[in-house]
């Protein structure tokens, strides 16, 4: 089911917000107490009275369990048949404080919490029609909803999802929710745990309750690890949502680009990390590219032997790569990634709207790992990106990045990580293009794009596995176009082939005397191979363009 849950405080609009969201999407709304009072013959006090509030949540737990299995007891009031499809659901501000409850809902569709101050919950139910709530009916209200406020607040804090109603319309709450509506959340499996890939218009705003829902204890420190581009474009969007959501950022900088993707950069962030206070409690959160999530990563890994991550990608590269998966490291004069953790991050946050600041070279660049996870496991996907790729080299390419092409790329490298988190042998497909695309890095001392090399890798990858009879000639020319439409270089720089050659000795793809190929036999089919003689590779690699 992909039902939409509204829960929260009461007098927090989970009702009124309801009706214009589900108003708004087409949908049939469901208030939870509405249904259960009808149910029972008798209103919600009268239940409290005569039954006892045990009772009551009773009803509340079979009802939400009706609900999360789409196929309800008895019609709900709408229905003739007892079929549930996606709804837009009230709960009752209790119904999804009991842990199973809230399991419930949240395999079932996406949960939002809407959250209000104390002061202004206390106006809105005193001046409601429906003002008759047993929880209120005390001497001090406003004491009781503190009360209840704080006895339920771990439950809420659980949910990721959270809009402070405080200051706002039903209209403009109900356009918040329909945001967080179209976020994507994939789970990632690992055999320490799962983490969620939150994928969204908006979700920047969300970071704080995301973490908290993450296992971040209210009070702890945030490391918030940046650059000096990115931090005045959303340094402080995040740190106020995180700030929000009770807990206590702090910014830690490091510079921007691979060569800055050292031991020594490392060091500085442990001493920001010493000098904050942060300790096996708290969090470090990446907010940057690729670079800054390796190195945050590594970092988090490390320091007082591994603390809390969350990765935050800015950049499309990271979206699609860098950030999920728990590969960290920095680079060593010999190599990239020569020294590195596995860290499994306990969250990931990726908001296509970051992509509005991001040179268009960086996303060509970032384009590149899109098209290889295609290659790799989505033929559906590859062929989108053949008949919807850009018609110029200015054309606005963040109109053509949704967030369901994201979360399909992902899923490609999602599904294979979970099968082998770590690399020790189905991962390596992942490697498609990286086996030139690292060493031609190294030779232009990275100023070749990441994304550029692996293009230019993936291409050479193609025509090897032609040369072997791996695969046939159009496929060549099939990758090649693609690449090119999306506007990425299909041919070597002047580089020597046997300078290449010598440069991918030292990569870690590199497996005893033998370097590992990825090797495409179609789209959606690729294999790892070790045999493949030189003289092939340096015939490619000259006939790309190499000297």
């Amino acid at each position: 089911m992909t039902h939409l849950v509204l829960t929260g405080f009461m007098g927090t609009g989970k009702t009124s917000v309801g009706r214009e969201v589900a108003r708004r999407m087409g949908r049939h709304f469901v208030d939870m107490d509405a249904e259960i009072e009808a149910r029972a013959g008798k209103s919600i006090p009268r239940i409290f009275a005569e039954d006892g509030e045990g009772a009551f949540r009773q009803m509340e737990a079979e009802l939400c369990e009706e609900l999360s299995e789409g196929l309800p007891q008895r019609p709900l009031g709408f229905q003739k048949t007892p079929r549930v499809s996606p709804l837009v659901i009230a709960t009752g501000g209790g119904a999804l404080v009991d842990p199973a409850n809230r399991a419930r809902m949240m395999d079932s569709g996406t949960i939002i919490c809407l959250t209000c101050d104390a002061d202004e919950i206390l106006l809105r139910v005193n001046g409601s029609n429906d003002a008759d709530r047993p929880l209120l009916d005390v001497a001090d209200p406003r004491a009781e909803i503190e009360r209840l406020l704080a006895t339920r607040q771990p439950a809420y804090r659980a949910i990721p999802w959270q809009v402070d109603t405080t200051a706002l319309t039903v209209d403009q709450v109900a356009a918040r929710v329909i945001e967080i509506a179209g976020t994507i959340t994939l789970p990632v499996r690992h055999p320490g745990g799962e983490y969620p890939i939150h994928v969204g218009e908006g979700t920047l705003a969300h970071v704080g309750g995301a973490l908290r829902a993450a296992g971040a204890p209210e009070g702890t420190s945030v490391a918030v690890v940046s650059n000096p581009v990115v931090v005045p474009l959303y340094g402080t969007r995040v740190t106020d949502t995180l700030t929000l959501a009770g807990l206590q950022p702090f910014a830690c900088s490091i510079p921007d680009g691979e060569r800055y993707k050292t031991l020594a950069t490392v060091e500085t962030l442990y001493d920001q990390f010493l000098s904050r206070g942060l300790d096996r409690s708290g969090t470090v959160l990446a907010l940057g590219g690729g670079v800054t999530g390796d190195v945050a990563g590594f970092a988090a890994a490390t320091f007082m032997r591994g603390v809390r991550f969350a990765q935050v990608p800015t950049t499309l590269l990271a979206m699609v790569d860098a950030s999920v998966g728990g590969k960290t490291g920095v680079d060593l004069p010999q190599g990239k990634n020569l020294a590195g953790a596995f860290k499994q991050p306990a969250l990931v946050v990726v908001d296509p709207s970051t992509l509005d600041t991001l040179p268009v070279e960086e996303i060509r660049s970032g384009m590149a790992e899109v098209i290889k996870h295609s290659i790799i496991g989505d033929p559906a996907l590859f062929a989108e990106l053949e008949t919807n790729s850009p018609q110029s080299p200015i054309s606005n390419f963040q109109s053509l990045i949704s967030s369901s092409r994201l979360a399909r790329a992902l899923r490609v490298k999602t599904d294979v990580v979970e099968q082998d988190p770590f690399e020790g042998g189905r991962r390596a497909v992942l490697n498609l293009g990286h086996t030139v695309g690292h060493a031609l890095e190294r030779l232009s001392r990275f100023t070749l794009r990441h994304g550029e090399a692996v293009a230019i890798g993936t291409v050479a990858a193609v025509h090897i596995a032609v040369e072997v009879r791996r695969a046939a000639p159009a496929l060549a020319h099939r990758v090649a176009d693609v690449l090119t439409a999306w506007g990425l270089p299909v041919r070597c720089p002047d580089f020597k082939a046997g300078a290449i050659w010598e440069a991918m000795a030292h990569d870690k793809k590199h497996r005893g005397r033998c370097l590992r190929w990825v090797l495409p036999h179609a789209i959606g089919q690729v294999e790892i191979v070790e045999d493949v003689p030189r003289d092939v590779v340096i015939s490619v690699l000259g006939n790309m363009g190499a000297s």
